[in-house]
């Protein structure tokens, strides 16, 4: 099976396809591609906020949803080039060696899956007591970029630092690589908080985020994946797309719908409803990400 006809037929059994006309976002589903489109596309799919950990009556099954996800990605008929986790992987805690035990068995869980090719990001659950100390112990850099079939991805870290900021130095690193790069070429960005203001007073928000935008604004083919937000949400700065990811563990309200941002209660008779995980196939030839939006829990 191609992996266009997958996604296509996912989407009718159970996923939604996000099809806009933004630039960074194809104005297209995923089976309208043509069959002839380049063996370079490909296609990843991003996971985000697990909050392994956590325990609460938002999710009275948070013990065994992380699972229920890992076995519904693996259950997909057409195995993704890799999996991308976009932070909060563990909720937060004060004390060390429950973080490290925590990590160590979500690390132990997420080991499952089929792809073995996983990239982790830190979130501020992760990282931000400790700087990222323990994540690096268990998953390596909070920041760092990598190649995939002519697309550049960058892995920003706005969590580590407690002020919810990325910090001179990464800026500099940021601004160093991206100087390699042709004006031209595809980048994929891919945070845990936004770069752009969405709900400050909610923490939604990256105090240096505008100058991340600014390094990025002179490269034409710029997408950014982000999560914290435990939603879907699409915006854009200038001709650069930004995408939230939905949890895992639970849903959010919508941006500044309330004046906290207290969980959505748990539905007996929507069980999971709000959670997910996306699909995200690139189309080389156009720079063009087209997203198919899954439930966590197929039905």
């Amino acid at each position: 099976m191609e992996r266009r006809d997958f996604l296509a037929l996912a989407a009718v059994g159970g996923g939604a396809v996000f099809a806009s006309g933004l630039a960074g976002c194809a104005s297209s589903a995923p089976m309208a591609m043509a069959a002839g489109d380049t063996e370079k596309d490909f296609y990843f799919v991003q996971l985000s906020d697990s909050h392994w950990g956590f325990q609460g009556a938002p999710n009275p099954d948070a013990s065994g949803t992380l699972r229920k996800a890992v076995a519904t990605v693996n259950a997909l008929p057409v195995q993704p080039d890799f999996i991308v986790f976009t932070g909060d992987l563990t909720h937060t805690t004060d004390d060390p060696a429950e973080r490290r035990r925590r990590m160590a068995e979500f690390k132990s869980i997420v080991a499952d899956l089929k792809v073995k090719n996983i990239r982790f990001m830190p979130g501020e659950h992760d990282a931000s007591l400790d700087r990222g100390a323990a994540f690096k112990e268990f998953f390596g850099d909070t920041f760092y970029t990598f190649d995939h079939k002519s697309v550049h991805f960058i892995a920003l870290d706005n969590v580590s630092d407690p002020g919810a900021k990325i910090g001179d130095e990464q800026l500099a690193w940021l601004r160093d690589d991206l100087a390699k790069r042709d004006k031209d070429a595809p980048i994929v960005v891919l945070t845990h908080r936004p770069l752009f203001d969405l709900v400050p007073k909610w923490d939604w928000a990256t105090r240096d985020g505008a100058q991340a935008v600014a390094l990025l604004m002179p490269y034409k083919n710029v997408t950014v994946f982000y999560g914290h937000i435990h939603q879907e949400h699409h915006r854009m700065t200038g001709h650069i797309a930004h995408h939230a990811a939905k949890s895992l563990i639970f849903p959010l309200p919508a941006p500044g719908s309330q004046d906290k941002r207290t969980p959505l209660p748990w539905d007996p008779a929507a069980p999971y409803k709000g959670l997910g995980f996306r699909a995200v196939e690139y189309e080389i030839a156009d720079a063009e990400s087209k997203l198919t939006e899954f439930p966590v829990v197929r039905t």
